[in-house]
């Protein structure tokens, strides 16, 4: 008897079925399975069903009966009648950057991958969120999605690293993706709780406040990146102090009239500095520096700490 249906699976989630394949699996005709799907018909055999191991569809085609055949999604079924047994939620090839990592740090893996570590990796790290900072500048489709690749790369690598760690330091990519879902409802209670609707306005002042009371910060100095660009890094103890009502440093005249003029004119006090001998960045980063220390004296100050 020939094929009577092909119920695809998915090799990354061997235990899905939904009510389409249950239905079809479910029915009288015998059960085989090409090799790519063994992985599905062995939780369906721990399940009390019997599927025969079967080389291709042709295979499938001699057995007595009318066969429901296991395939993997994506293989050719030809002509025959397909039902889509497991659809695969949203983010389920992230399985497979998972499942690639741990091949290359495990034993017969890369032998660069498995001698890294978290300070190794760190420089790795900044230089892929710029290069993917770059391609969304760029508006470039086709770099952002690689460079975005390259920096869950980086998230995935160091999740791998630390579940081999000392148990006191040890975690593992299931518990960054929780502690990250964790965050997202708990600073989004306008959306997951009862907080009720807010405008843009309202949502970053309630962000800070969840965020201060969570981190217990004394100063708006915490929690900002001092190895990201000075003139970042001031933009954010600006921002933050604003928000705190904290002294911010007195702004400049601007006599441009769009940011494009502006970055003509700090263009070309950078090459003024550079004439003298002078580096811009350290200049900038050194008084960012001396802010961070008076936004800290004046936080302690306020609180008597």
């Amino acid at each position: 008897m020939p094929v009577a249906v092909v119920v695809t699976t998915s090799p990354r989630l061997p235990g899905l079925l939904g009510p389409a394949g249950w239905r079809a699996v479910g029915g009288h005709g015998p059960l085989a399975a090409v090799p790519g799907a063994a992985a599905t018909a062995a939780a369906l055999r721990a399940e009390g069903f019997e599927v025969a191991e079967v080389a291709d569809l042709a295979a499938a085609a001699a057995l007595p009966g009318e066969v429901v055949c296991l395939v993997p999604a994506g293989e050719p079924t030809g002509e025959l009648p397909v039902v889509t047994g497991a659809p695969e939620p949203a983010g389920a090839r992230l399985l497979d950057v998972v499942a690639v990592m741990d091949r290359l740090r495990s034993p017969g893996g890369c032998p660069w991958d498995a001698e890294q570590t978290h300070a190794s990796l760190r420089g790795y790290l900044l230089e892929e969120a710029h290069e993917a900072y770059d391609a969304i500048v760029d508006d470039d489709a086709v770099a952002m999605r690689e460079e975005l690749g390259d920096v869950l790369l980086q998230v995935v690598f160091h999740a791998r690293v630390a579940a081999e760690a000392a148990p006191e330091r040890r975690f593992d990519v299931d518990d960054v993706a929780a502690e990250l879902v964790d965050k997202l409802v708990r600073r989004h209670p306008h959306v997951f709780g009862d907080a009720g609707p807010r405008d843009v306005e309202q949502v970053e002042a309630g962000w800070d406040e969840i965020k201060q009371a969570e981190k217990r910060r004394r100063s708006p100095t915490e929690g900002v990146s001092r190895s990201q660009p000075a003139a970042a890094w001031a933009a954010a103890l600006v921002r933050r102090a604003g928000r705190a009502g904290l002294p911010t440093p007195a702004p400049a005249e601007l006599t441009v009239a769009a940011p494009e003029q502006l970055g003509e004119r700090l263009l070309a006090v950078v090459a003024a500095a550079t004439d003298r001998g002078w580096d811009v960045e350290d200049a900038l980063r050194e008084a960012v520096r001396r802010y961070a220390g008076e936004l800290d004296a004046e936080a302690r100050r306020r609180t008597g700490s």
